[in-house]
Formats: structure tokens, sequence, C-alpha cells
């Protein structure tokens, strides 16, 4: 397997994904579209719905785990496909883009603490994904953060600029 996908790469994964998706939506009988993209490297899917999102909301889940669990399998289908592992991020109804925002606001918060008091400051356990956000704005920030523990107590470390 490459390291990095082409674009050719990225927009066959998303096709893939996209038909997978598709396939589930109709065996649930629940209305959405799907909008393929390609950002940072990664291939994004995402389904979408015009009206309210309650329908959608289910296959996200209180917490994202629906979500999680329904990137995985799309992931597999890819991989079933393809023959190599994708990264593939799957958003619905814009959950993922919700809580970034959350998450970032989160970490500027630790920021602040953490230039206040000059300690270190431990967010909660996060899944990739939300640690991936946090070191992001971090790094912005001109901080140092650091992942530490196992899945699930895994989290984010914020220390002051060494």
């Amino acid at each position: 397997m490459s390291e990095s996908k082409d674009a050719t790469g990225l927009d066959a994964e998303g096709d893939v994904a996209a038909d997978f998706l598709e396939e589930l939506l109709d065996i649930l009988d629940m209305d959405g579209d799907i909008d393929i993209s390609v950002e940072a490297g990664r291939a994004k899917v995402a389904i979408v719905a015009d009206g309210p999102h309650q329908d959608l909301k289910r296959l996200v889940g209180p917490e994202g785990e629906v979500l999680d669990a329904l990137q995985d399998l799309a992931r597999l289908a890819v991989q079933s496909e393809t023959g190599e592992m994708s990264r593939l991020m799957l958003d619905i109804a814009d959950f993922r883009a919700g809580r970034r925002e959350r998450l970032a606001e989160q970490a500027r918060e630790a920021i602040v603490k953490v230039r206040e008091t000059g300690e270190s400051f431990a967010l909660p356990p996060m899944n990739a994904f939300e640690r991936k956000v946090v070191h992001d704005v971090v790094l912005e920030a001109g901080l140092v953060s650091e992942s530490e523990g196992a899945d699930p107590d895994r989290h984010v470390v914020i220390t002051p600029q060494a």
C-alpha cells in the first residue's frame, strides 16, 4: 500500500463509500444526499438532508458511536473493493463539523488555563478524530500537546511551551 493516494484514488474511495451508503439508506428507507470530497489528503463523504435531520441523527447516535461504526463499515467496503486500507472520513447531518467546533472551543479554554497557571492540563478521553482536532488547535496556539493513555481512556495533555 502506498503512503499517500492521489486524488483519483481518493475520489474512487469516495465513490465506493457513497455507493455503500446509498444502499444502506435505501435499506433503511431514509432520505439523504451524499456529498463526496477530498480534504487534507483523505476522502470525505457526508450524508446531508435538505430538511430536518431527525432521521439522519439516528445514524449518528447520542455520542457519535453509530457514526463511528458506519465509518468503519464504509472503510471496510472500500477495502473490500480496492484491496487497500482507507482513511475515509464520514460525517452525517454535520455532526463532525459541529463536534469539531465544540472541541476547538474546549481546547482554547484549556490553552487559557495552561497559559494562566503554567501547568499541564489533561482533557477527558477522546477518540482519534477528536484528539486530532485538539492537537491542531494547540499547535496553532504555539503550545505542546501529547496523547497519553490507551483507548478508550486515551486523552490529550496540553503543556506550556518548553
